[in-house]
């Protein structure tokens, strides 16, 4: 495969040892080292962010936002795809799971960090670490500004009980499909569990004594394999303490 030079832009910090507070920025990160890319970190601008969002890269200089786009992109320079050896029916499977991630679960996310006060009062903090100076100033008018785009998605209509309940249904999906294996679709790991291990971790590693948290931790093969891809592609976020 061709060898292009990457540069990926974050965040700083890995707050609770996880890759990036940003459930996307941590599948992106997580794929990279899943497909062996060397990669660059890079402070984030988000001038000149493509989609306006992180994460962004930069391949060879040329700037591409969205992680699954990414992901995409660099698949198709690989002489062989991490997913080469998934049937149509497994491909179709983890295309399902991975937008239930990406379009279901991460609101579940957003309102527990956003829009739950308990979750709140432990995250600000956190985000004025990770935000860019002119927003930790902004903060409360970012979270009122969130809760109303979750209100017109639809999550934020619903009870706390309730988002916890649709947040435990996507990981007894989740746990269902993976079962006993190592990874998600199989004994080798593909692009879909980067989206798995994003999602999992961003919740299990976050001290929040929440319903969803507490359902999760006592999912074994699900807190057995975030164990697994911790150790062997974050071996630096891995130990005791996780």
């Amino acid at each position: 495969m061709s060898v292009p030079q990457i540069i990926m832009y974050k965040s700083p910090g890995r707050p609770w040892g996880m890759p990036d507070l940003s459930p996307f920025c941590a599948k992106l990160e997580t794929y990279l080292r899943m497909a062996g890319w060397d990669y660059q970190l890079a402070p984030v601008d988000f001038r000149r962010a493509p989609k306006g969002k992180v994460p962004y890269v930069a391949i060879d200089g040329e700037l591409l936002g969205d992680s699954q786009f990414i992901i995409e992109t660099l698949e198709k320079r690989r002489t062989t795809a991490l997913d080469a050896s998934l049937t149509l029916e497994q491909r179709a499977q983890g295309h399902a799971l991975r937008r239930m991630l990406d379009e279901g679960l991460y609101f579940v996310l957003v309102h527990e960090r956003w829009s739950d006060d308990t979750g709140w009062k432990l995250y600000r903090p956190v985000f004025g670490t990770v935000m860019p100076a002119p927003l930790r100033l902004i903060l409360p008018l970012i979270r009122r500004s969130v809760r109303k785009s979750l209100k017109a998605q639809g999550t934020g209509r619903h009870s706390a009980t309730e988002v916890t309940q649709m947040g435990i249904a996507d990981f007894n999906a989740l746990s269902a499909v993976l079962g006993g294996r190592d990874y998600l679709l199989g004994n080798t790991p593909s692009t879909y569990d980067a989206s798995a291990f994003a999602f999992i971790h961003g919740i299990a590693a976050v001290p929040h004594d929440s319903p969803l948290r507490r359902h999760l931790l006592g999912s074994k093969n699900l807190m057995h394999y975030r164990d697994r891809v911790l150790q062997r592609w974050f071996p630096e976020l891995s130990g005791p303490a996780l």
